[in-house]
């Protein structure tokens, strides 16, 4: 079922993602044409004209990515005593590190500095990173493994510091498999990932009962003033791209029970300011 539900949730991505669905609606104006449908071409194509102005002259993506940004923030006061640090994967650059032979990462390698970070303030604590390939196409997750662990070096983190647990795919089977090889599974952690992913992580932390201590880092979202029309559609699809693929994915989390509810935040007790320091 878990590989049932990798391979549709690839696939569905591929078709609904903004870029993708635009260049499949653009198909179907063209279809629509070429069969004389030409008034329903003509709606299709004024449809998808409105909404890509709109998508270049402002960053709706900022809409979506802030409030799941703000819902978790980083601890005022970090715990005396942690059983370990968690660190989701996602961030590393598997091609290009190939391509090249050298390790890279993406947008949000900060993920990596946070541990690195985190690491030094817990020196004797183990730090878990999570990921394997997450690629229909490639599944080499030992590179994937070793990518994670010359960044944390590169970082400063000490070998004996970094455990690695390469199997997973998406984040479902981060938390899963980390319950697995942890070895407290009962203890408390800090989970270090995206600000905007965090409602979905610990949601899934919860249902599988795992505790943790939620860091966010990796902001996306322009707030405030600094949010304003720019006609920079580059950039805006690339706040909107993870912005939708997030609300789908606490979606459907939700809907298959994957998630403890749809969209998680502080408990109780926990610290309630949800937001960035």
């Amino acid at each position: 079922m878990d590989e049932l539900f990798f391979i549709v949730s690839k696939l569905a991505w591929s078709v609904l993602s903004p870029s993708a669905l635009f260049i499949w609606l653009t198909l179907l104006a063209l279809v629509l044409l070429y069969r004389g449908y030409l008034q329903a071409a003509k709606i299709l194509l004024l449809i998808m004209t409105f909404i890509g102005f709109t998508l270049m002259a402002y960053p709706l993506g900022d809409l979506l990515l802030e409030k799941l940004e703000k819902r978790f923030s980083v601890p005022a006061t970090l715990p005396e005593q942690i059983d370990g640090i968690i660190v989701l994967g996602g961030s590393e650059q598997l091609k290009t590190s190939q391509s090249w032979q050298a390790p890279q990462t993406g947008e949000a390698g900060d993920r990596y500095l946070a541990a690195a970070m985190l690491a030094r303030h817990y020196p004797q604590t183990p730090l878990w990173v999570s990921g394997g390939s997450n690629s229909l196409h490639m599944t080499a997750h030992e590179a994937v493994a070793e990518i994670h662990r010359q960044l944390l070096l590169m970082a400063g983190v000490p070998a004996s510091q970094i455990h690695i647990e390469q199997n997973s795919r998406n984040t479902y089977e981060n938390i899963q498999n980390l319950r697995q090889v942890l070895p407290d599974p009962d203890g408390q952690y800090l989970l270090v990932a995206s600000a905007y992913h965090m409602p979905r992580s610990v949601g899934i932390a919860r249902k599988l009962g795992l505790n943790v201590i939620a860091y966010p880092v990796d902001y996306r979202s322009q707030r405030g003033a600094l949010r304003q029309f720019d006609l920079a559609l580059f950039e805006h699809l690339q706040t909107l791209e993870p912005a939708i693929r997030e609300w789908l994915g606490l979606t459907v989390y939700f809907l298959t029970g994957k998630t403890s509810q749809f969209l998680p935040g502080p408990l109780n007790g926990e610290d309630d300011n949800a937001d960035v320091r």
